[in-house]
């Protein structure tokens, strides 16, 4: 995990492992949306498949990789005395074409995203046929206004097996890209106990 500050509120940068990979990505494979798990209704965003994922399912396949992560965060930004890492909920978005998350934040004290599928050329323009890393499939992270000497908006050309940990108010956006393809990635809220 490396912290960066782009502006005022750091982002961690670091990767999940090959097999949180396989396992998140095995369960949502063999998932199907129902009722019960769909989590659309409850997020910002204008995507249709976001599935929920299970307490029972992350403590026992995912929390510690989790919980890993965000203390070297805290640990690159000197947080000390943190008694306890709790996880609110975690859900796995599998973005389409055309679909899209609206600029937002999250509950908790500290959000996630990790990224499970990255389709190739989701940065292509198809309609310019140019590739353009700041808007199809990437993801903006956005702090205040833009000023001499100030950025307000930072882009990160999203990766298989990233992860970015971030503030829970840190508003960020995802875009969306024009093939047919899916770009699949989880997130999570956490809150920390001191």
């Amino acid at each position: 995990m490396k912290n960066i500050r782009p502006f005022g509120p750091s982002i961690g940068i670091g990767k999940i492992s090959k097999k949180f990979l396989y396992i998140l990505n095995k369960e949502i494979d063999n998932k199907v949306l129902t009722k019960n798990n769909n989590y659309s209704s409850k997020l910002a965003s204008q995507i249709k498949k976001e599935i929920k994922i299970s307490n029972n399912f992350i403590k026992k396949n995912l929390e510690s990789e989790i919980k890993k992560n965000i203390k070297n965060f805290l640990k690159n930004e000197k947080v000390k005395k943190v008694k306890n890492i709790k996880i609110l909920n975690l859900w796995v978005v599998s973005q389409f074409k055309n679909e899209y998350n609206p600029i937002h934040y999250h509950d908790g004290d500290l959000s996630g995203v990790g990224y499970l599928k990255v389709p190739k050329g989701m940065t292509i323009n198809r309609f310019l046929k140019i590739k353009k890393d700041k808007t199809n499939g990437t993801i903006d992270f956005i702090n205040g206004q833009r000023g001499f000497l100030s950025r307000s908006i930072f882009n990160i050309v999203p990766k298989e097996r990233d992860l970015l940990i971030f503030p829970n108010y840190l508003m960020h956006t995802a875009y969306p890209f024009n093939i047919n393809a899916e770009r699949r990635s989880f997130s999570f809220n956490a809150k920390i106990i001191f």
